[in-house]
């Protein structure tokens, strides 16, 4: 398949990626900022925006030894088992693969929340394609663990899952009022990306499952020590879904990052910040 991708200016290639539930366009308001300092690639996931899903969805072709069917996959509300530790790794390689496929090196990759998840993986799986990262208001293991205070609760996680079986619209309107939740300017923010939200169409319900999955299952921790690409983290000190101190923990872990922590911002500095967001990524991008 082709991701659909929008191009703007000119430069060194920037490739965003965006949150669960969402697509490129929440970055409409800021890639006019980004523009004249490099060519920004605004990419919809799969199931997202204009990118259709690739099928099967979890990975191996249909009909083919080890095939995964989506249809008999139980439901996220049910507890991990051992038959689906691993599972999330497909999923999220999946998305890697055609990432990788659709674009040459070496590029500049940013990914926000979820994408921040995929942004690391593309950083660990085919780093001649990734020349550095940005990853904002994301977080290695975005669900608590006995050894991981900085996430969010499975219980949490399970009930979005149980909700988006009975109504996904009105889930991802919730999700988007969590993630603004504390933010400067929420009450604005919020009314502004709500009427975003499904101007290029609803996501695809399958890439909504497997994009929770991903967000209950993935740890990459183990993988931080490995990724050698000059990273910039960005995170706000109100954000309620990665608190900034997961930002901190990837910091202390990759061998070459710097963290910024944004004042008054929530789940999505670069709506609430732009003016900051653009210019830390300007620098770190021509330092």
């Amino acid at each position: 398949m082709t991701l659909h991708v929008d191009v703007h200016g000119s430069g060194a290639p920037l490739v965003l990626l965006h949150g669960w539930g969402m697509h490129s366009g929440i970055w409409d308001t800021i890639v006019p900022q980004l523009a004249p300092h490099v060519r920004v690639h605004c990419v919809d996931l799969p199931g997202h925006g204009y990118s259709k899903l690739p099928s099967p969805v979890y990975g191996r072709g249909a009909g083919e030894e080890g095939a995964i069917d989506e249809h008999s996959l139980p439901p996220l509300v049910q507890p991990l088992t051992p038959t689906l530790s691993c599972l999330w790794v497909e999923q999220l390689d999946v998305i890697v693969d055609e990432l990788s496929a659709q674009f040459d090196g070496p590029l500049n990759v940013c990914g926000w929340s979820l994408g921040g998840l995929v942004a690391l993986r593309w950083a660990r799986r085919v780093p001649r394609q990734v020349k550095r990262l940005v990853l904002v208001a994301s977080t290695p293991c975005f669900t608590e663990r006995q050894d991981w205070p900085f996430g969010m609760g499975a219980e949490t996680l399970r009930q979005f899952a149980a909700e988006l079986e009975r109504d996904h619209a009105a889930t991802l309107r919730r999700f988007l009022a969590l993630q603004l939740r504390g933010s400067a300017n929420e009450r604005e923010l919020l009314a502004d990306v709500r009427s975003r939200l499904f101007i290029r169409g609803e996501p695809d319900i399958n890439a909504l499952r497997a994009g929770l999955e991903i967000l209950r299952d993935a740890d990459l921790r183990g993988d931080l020590s490995a990724i050698r690409q000059p990273s910039l983290l960005i995170a706000g000190n109100r954000d309620k879904l990665t608190p900034s101190s997961a930002s901190v923990h990837m910091a202390q872990k990759l061998p070459d990052a710097r963290l910024v922590e944004i004042d008054d911002a929530a789940h999505v500095p670069f709506l609430s910040h732009p003016e900051i967001f653009v210019t830390e990524i300007a620098d770190f991008l021509h330092g």
